[in-house]
């Protein structure tokens, strides 16, 4: 007898569907074909168990398992419920009549519970693009699947309960989430509020600018000026996400495994810190069968790279393809996937190893030679894809015991909100932009034009500080991120300057300060 369920298999951030197909025949023999992994390949240990703890039992035939199509490889612990299920309907131990509605998702354990999976979130998507009724997964993701609209979600606690259902014997309660009400009862709460901050005025300035436009950020001091606590404000200064972002991000961190038992929905934007002795592929993602790394767990929020120079020099430079496409394609000899990655990157680092080159106060002891090596340990192609360079001194006494109340991240917000409705109808019509950091070269010439003395400014700008053609385009969108905190239409000389400041920290120019 032959019997098919559906489920599903991950690739990236994406899903395909997976036609299990069973068949029983004479014979004592399991068979298990379609390029399954391991972890597949002992789903019968797991299945014969949960089937005895809960009366029923592995029958005595020859069982064949194919996962279709074979040409994709499986892997993951997801596949044993519609296994189990596929061999009870085809020894005819139970009768399923709608079964081929539903996309069936689960692990199961040895008394026949079912184990929460990863890579719901696709996978249902991808479920209700191809006109599946319904999807039936373990309780704890239930919550997480209904976020898909247009399809039935049932969350099973076990075996038994699951089978009940599919042969319309107790039906389980469908699991309904409202995304709207969701997204919006999830409320706004700022860990860290740059009222805290006392003085750097300037450095708040430049985080602003780069909230406002989605541009990265460096910032360089010695150590106890401020910069982790800067950086780690900057969370609260970004706008909300959309709910297209919110279920974008949400995939990713599905896919990883990253989700709360009890979180349905990614409605912060994330802040990712790794330590600097992560991996390349920790970093950008990757292994033999391809996860999400942290520029794509970053996705849609901050990536915060603390005392940059520490990270492996290799770490460092396989992110500036991603840091300009926006997404990461990891190519394997069968297959390749592609993780998005478009994150605003936030950096730290002392400007030598002992942290006083530039202090006002300190004595550097290091000699010119150990700087110039220190600060190569960032390459120039990196740091030119870095649209603002900020130099972090140290706060005085007198603005560190000063009372007067510092600016909240709730106020920078709001000017913050404003520039981002501009961006937002300026780029309406344009498919992938959202915000002035992510325009490309054609956007950029129509939305950037200066005046002859913008232009003489900048040009001059571009010859004294010795900038590349990447360095012109960065000056440009931040310039036009400047402009639209100022309500100004036009790029004027005084955002074109500014802007400009943000660059001296490039290569050529850090010893001349």
């Amino acid at each position: 007898m032959l019997i098919k369920t559906y489920t599903s298999a991950v690739l990236g951030v994406n899903a395909t569907t997976v036609t299990v197909e069973t068949h029983t025949d004479q014979g004592v023999n399991f068979f298990l074909v379609g390029l399954p992994d391991s972890t597949i390949k002992e789903s019968q240990h797991r299945i014969v168990a949960a089937l005895k703890n809960n009366n029923l039992k592995w029958p005595g035939f020859q069982i064949t398992v194919n996962l279709a199509p074979a040409n994709i490889r499986k892997e993951g612990s997801a596949y044993d419920l519609p296994i189990a299920l596929g061999v009870l309907a085809a020894s005819a131990q139970k009768e399923f009549a709608e079964i081929e509605d539903y996309m069936i998702l689960g692990e199961l354990s040895l008394d026949g519970g079912l184990v929460p999976v990863k890579g719901v979130l696709p996978s249902v998507i991808q479920a209700q693009k191809e006109g599946f009724k319904a999807v039936i997964l373990p309780a704890e993701n239930a919550k997480e699947a209904a976020m898909v609209e247009g399809i039935k979600v049932f969350g099973a606690s076990n075996l038994t309960e699951t089978v009940a259902h599919l042969s319309g014997e107790e039906r389980i309660e469908e699991t309904i989430v409202n995304l709207e009400d969701q997204f919006k009862e999830q409320s706004r709460q700022v860990a860290f509020d740059f009222s805290e901050v006392k003085g750097q005025s300037n450095v708040k300035r430049a985080l602003e600018i780069a909230a406002a436009g989605g541009h990265n950020v460096i910032l360089i001091g010695p150590p106890g000026a401020g910069k982790t606590m800067l950086a780690k404000r900057m969370s609260g200064i970004l706008p909300p996400m959309s709910i297209n972002e919110a279920l974008e991000t949400t995939k990713i961190h599905s896919v990883a495994g990253r989700l709360e038992s009890d979180q349905s929905l990614v409605v912060e934007r994330p802040f990712r810190s790794p330590h600097h002795s992560i991996s390349d592929v920790a970093l950008v993602g990757g292994g033999g069968y391809p996860q999400p790394g942290e520029i794509s767990l970053a996705h849609n929020g901050i990536l915060f790279l603390d005392e940059l120079p520490e990270f492996k020099r290799t770490v460092l430079e396989v992110m500036r393809q991603p840091m300009e496409d926006r997404n990461v394609t990891i190519s394997r000899a069968r297959f390749s996937v592609d993780f998005p990655a478009s994150f605003m990157l936030v950096a730290s680092m002392n400007p030598c190893p002992c942290g006083y080159f530039n202090h006002p106060e300190k004595e550097c002891v290091c000699s010119p030679a150990l700087v110039q090596n220190y600060l190569s340990k960032i390459s120039g192609p990196l740091l030119d894809r870095i649209d603002l360079h900020v130099e972090v001194t140290p706060v005085s006494f007198e603005e560190i015991s000063s009372a007067q109340a510092s600016e909240s991240s709730t106020v920078i917000r709001e000017r913050v909100l404003s520039a981002r409705a501009k961006q937002d109808q300026r780029f309406e019509a344009e498919e992938g932009i959202y915000a002035n950091a992510q325009m490309h070269s054609r956007q950029l010439r129509k939305v950037c034009e200066l005046d002859q003395g913008s232009m003489d400014l900048l040009k001059l700008a571009i010859e004294r500080l010795n900038l590349s053609g990447r360095a012109y385009d960065r000056i440009l969108k931040v310039a036009r991120t400047i402009a639209d905190l100022d309500g100004s239409e036009r790029i004027e000389s005084q955002h074109v300057a500014e802007a400009v400041q943000y660059r001296s920290l490039d290569r050529e120019s850090w010893f001349s300060a």
